[in-house]
């Protein structure tokens, strides 16, 4: 067995249906589409919310609320996340993404005050809690909210 003498399997090779190649192919004049109407149109066809006539879905449903588009989403952080941090180091965006503490699409990161820290830090962020605020500095550190 050489490469040249390979071939597919029978029946697995099928030729594309040609439609619109004139009367003596089979499927010339209409191509298959019916007589006239919306669907033989070029680009005709109904959207695929078209529900054959009933009610459709979106109009059946209650709606209810308002979402606000221009609500801004923070990734959020607490104390006891930070040890993992050492004595004096400067915690930022590009530090807590380098630990896999924050990631995905976000308009900012904040700090909450859940947990204890023991040593010092220079916090950077966009937010930072009361409480959290408090907690570093009583440990020595510093906090800055960009």
């Amino acid at each position: 067995m050489r490469l040249h003498q390979l071939s597919p399997a029978p029946g697995s090779k099928k030729t594309k249906k040609r439609v619109g190649r004139g009367d003596g192919s089979g499927r010339g004049t209409t191509s298959g589409r019916g007589t006239k109407g919306h669907k033989a149109r070029s680009g005709g066809g109904v959207s695929p919310a078209f529900e054959g006539g009933q009610m459709p879905i979106q109009r059946r449903l209650p709606k209810r609320g308002f979402t606000n588009i221009f609500k801004k989403h923070f990734a959020v952080i607490n104390i006891h996340d930070l040890p993992r941090f050492e004595a004096g180091s400067t915690v930022d965006e590009a530090a807590l993404i380098r630990e896999g503490l924050v990631q995905g699409k976000r308009n900012g990161i904040k700090l909450l005050g859940q947990g204890e820290i023991g040593h010092p830090l220079t916090i950077r962020l966009h937010r930072v809690s009361k409480s959290a605020q408090e907690k570093i500095l009583k440990a020595g550190g510093t906090v800055e909210v960009l």
